[in-house]
């Protein structure tokens, strides 16, 4: 069983459902933690945090009352679909890092090589989805109460890189564009675009690049412990050979030096589930839904992938260093 190959499906799917299912009455709501635009004409379902930042602008006590239960029920909604699926969210649906995989697929087709951050300075970046996210709080409630201008409304829908990319796709070209109307909307729009920019070129030399920095993955990671997807290793089996870290396309050193730690979905896990392919140890990772195991890494299925690999004229995985 090729996993890459049934996720780059699902993948496809999810973008279809959720970029053009309005078109066929597909509705999966507004409340998905996903970078499903929802700027999107007929869009089959929507990010979360649209309706959240709006939410959140008002004044604190309104929040005593049925403001209050809103949220609640907004940001339930939204967490009982984190538990359900967890990372599988980043990895396997959303519809911007779909775009990002292709692109990959794009560098290696092209033999262009891929480049590594240093672990001290993926480290030192690790918090700055976190701060997007107290940020994303943080505005809107200060803007419901007066502290901040409204210029900054929604601020992270302004600055989303998702907004003017993905309404493309139904040919509307309306949010790409920079928004002159004041200082803090000029910028922030502005910054969208320059995001976008960033994502094509930094695509060509390391993987899901800006997922780094996403706080919908921050606001996931506080999901990590009780999402029913989940990631297990078992430590006496490993022999640190480094298929995994090589093979991940967010570079997690944990993944190959940890063997205490059991659960493996962390911070930055999109629950891709290339580590568990690409490693040659029968049962040394295991990919886990609700307790039970679907995927184990399985050394024969390993060396079958590796002598396909060479068949076809492609490097094995512990030379390609997870092209």
């Amino acid at each position: 069983m090729n996993v890459q190959r049934i996720r780059l499906v699902v993948q496809f799917i999810s973008f279809v459902v959720l970029i053009y299912g309005g078109l066929f009455a597909i509705d999966l709501g507004n409340r998905l933690p996903t970078f499903s635009c929802s700027y999107v004409p007929d869009h089959g379902g929507g990010c979360f945090l649209v309706g959240f930042q709006h939410m959140l602008s008002r004044p604190l006590p309104e929040f005593l009352g049925e403001q209050g239960i809103r949220l609640l029920k907004a940001l339930g909604i939204a967490s009982l679909w984190a538990i359900v699926l967890n990372k599988a969210w980043c990895g396997w649906i959303c519809p911007f890092g779909f775009l990002q995989d292709l692109l990959t697929k794009l560098r290696t087709w092209l033999s262009i090589d891929l480049s590594r951050f240093s672990w001290v300075t993926h480290k030192r970046y690790k918090s700055v989805k976190y701060i997007l996210l107290a940020l994303l709080v943080l505005i809107p409630l200060g803007i419901g109460n007066g502290l901040i201008s409204r210029d900054w409304t929604a601020p992270y829908c302004q600055l989303c890189p998702a907004r003017p990319l993905l309404p493309l796709f139904q040919g509307d070209t309306t949010q790409f564009a920079i928004n002159f109307l004041s200082v803090p909307t000029m910028l922030l729009t502005g910054g969208a675009i320059i995001l976008v920019g960033l994502m094509f070129t930094t695509a060509f030399v390391k993987r899901r690049f800006l997922c780094s920095y996403c706080p919908m993955l921050a606001f996931l990671s506080l999901f990590d412990k009780v999402g029913l997807f989940s990631l297990k290793k078992d430590g006496s089996k490993c022999t640190r050979c480094g298929n995994c870290y090589r093979a991940c396309p967010m570079e997690i050193r944990e993944i190959e030096e940890e063997k205490g730690l059991k659960n493996l979905v962390t911070q930055d896990c999109i629950l891709c589930l290339r580590c568990v392919e690409a490693c040659p140890e029968n049962q040394a990772l295991e990919a886990q839904f609700a307790g039970f195991s679907f995927l184990k890494a399985d050394a024969e299925a390993f060396l079958a992938r590796q002598e396909a690999a060479i068949g076809g004229g492609a490097p094995s995985t512990r030379r390609r260093k997870g092209k």
